[in-house]
C-alpha cells in the first residue's frame, strides 16, 4: 500500500518562496527515488526533480538555482524549496514514486500560483 500527500501550496508574489512536502506512507518495498512534476493548465506534464534514497539529486533546468529537493528518510517526507518563484512557476505540484515492479504512485497534487 502506498499513499503520497503533498502540501505547502498557495498563492505567492514572484520572487517569493515556497516549501512543498511529500509524505511518503509506504508498505511492501523499500521507496527508492522520489519525484517532484508539475503541470500547468494547457501543458503536459514535465518533471521538476528528483532525489535518490541515497540523496543523489537532478533538476530541471528551468528551476536550477532556484529549486533544492531534500529527503528525511526518518520522517519518510521529501521536501521542495522553490525561491525565487516566477509566475511561470504555477502549476499543480505532485510528487510520485516507482515501486520495484514499475508501478507509479502520485499524490493527489498541490496548487501553486505566483502572481502578483
Amino acid at each position: 500500500q502506498v499513499q503520497l500527500v503533498e502540501s505547502g501550496g498557495g498563492l505567492v508574489q514572484p520572487g517569493g518562496s515556497l516549501r512543498l512536502s511529500c509524505a511518503a506512507s509506504v508498505s511492501g518495498f523499500s521507496v527508492n527515488a522520489i519525484y517532484w512534476y508539475r503541470q500547468a493548465p494547457g501543458k503536459e506534464r514535465e518533471l521538476v526533480a528528483f532525489i535518490t534514497s541515497v540523496g543523489s539529486t537532478s533538476y530541471e533546468e528551468s528551476v536550477k538555482g532556484r529549486f533544492t529537493i531534500s529527503r528525511d528518510n526518518a520522517e519518510n517526507t521529501v521536501y521542495l524549496q522553490m525561491n525565487s518563484l516566477k509566475p511561470e512557476d504555477t502549476a499543480v505540484y505532485y510528487c510520485k514514486t516507482t515501486s520495484p515492479t514499475g508501478i507509479d504512485y502520485w499524490g493527489q497534487g498541490t496548487q501553486v500560483t505566483v502572481s502578483s
